[in-house]
């Protein structure tokens, strides 16, 4: 008797996931099933393959194919200074409430290519805070972690970038931040001294402690609401009281279980402040 609700679709797309998990350990059971499915026929559509069960093979006995694959999961759309409102409240708000404490830390969750962590390098120096700050940039993806190291980006993208840093209350000339080289730019090597990239999987590892600032926009988006609980949790862990969490302009802390740490400091930009003491929110 087939059950009312389960196509084979349905079921190829849990085997796959699983296999997954199984054979190179990236579990993303916990995602959003309608953003999984998006992505696999993509790159079914693209390899030829006919059926997910084909593309459960390759998975299995191609290590290549399946890092092709994983760059599909990987969520990699950033930009410097995106969304310029959301860094003109860090710029006039947020990062100033800091600038009493010995050390600064913060926390790029999801990184991804690192347009985003430069950016907050950029602002700390424009604010003079640079120097005791220490950024943590991480991301599971290997393949785009380093791109993040690198800093390395199309020059075609410049006036672009050029435009959100000068609308998200840019003191300087952004040129000073970068060297040009026809096709490619360059961010300066002063921009990385005090940051660190890091492989970390928000499904599956721990807290980073003791953050003043964590910052993980467009993230959540992607996950399914267990592994969205999961998230804030090891975010309310990581964070002492008083601490900020930064979200995507479609994300909210408000529908997590979650949701009583934290306070609604700016709903628009969706900055968020832990309650209470340090230390973690328990069980």
């Amino acid at each position: 008797m087939i059950q009312d609700g389960i196509t084979t679709e349905n079921i190829e797309v849990e085997l796959l996931i699983e296999a997954i998990y199984q054979k190179y350990g990236y579990d993303f059971r916990g995602y959003s099933r309608a953003s999984v499915k998006r992505r696999l026929k993509y790159r079914l559509l693209v390899s030829g393959l006919q059926t997910l069960t084909d593309m459960q093979r390759e998975v299995l006995y191609d290590p290549d194919f399946f890092h092709v694959l994983l760059q599909d999961m990987s969520i990699n759309v950033t930009e410097m200074f995106r969304d310029s409102a959301f860094y003109k409240t860090l710029r006039e708000a947020i990062l100033p409430s800091l600038a009493g404490q010995e050390l600064i830390k913060i926390w790029h969750a999801g990184c991804s290519t690192g347009e985003e962590v430069y950016s907050m390098a950029i602002l700390l120096k424009e604010l003079g805070l640079y120097g005791k700050s220490r950024i943590y940039a991480t991301d599971f993806d290997e393949v785009v972690l380093g791109k993040a190291k690198e800093g390395i980006y199309p020059a075609d993208l410049l006036q672009k970038y050029t435009n959100n840093y000068r609308d998200s209350g840019g003191l300087e000339s952004f040129a000073d931040y970068y060297s040009a080289n026809y096709e490619l730019v360059k961010m300066n090597k002063a921009l990385k001294k005090n940051v660190l990239f890091s492989d970390h999987n928000l499904v599956s590892d721990g807290v980073f402690g003791d953050m003043d600032l964590i910052i993980c926009r467009n993230v959540l988006i992607y996950f399914g609401r267990n592994l969205q609980d999961r998230v804030f949790k090891l975010f309310a862990d990581s964070l002492h009281g008083g601490a900020y969490l930064c979200l995507g302009t479609k994300e909210t802390v408000r529908l997590s279980s979650y949701s009583y740490l934290f306070e609604n400091i700016d709903n628009r930009e969706k900055i968020y402040k832990k309650l209470g003491d340090s230390g973690s929110c328990g069980d």
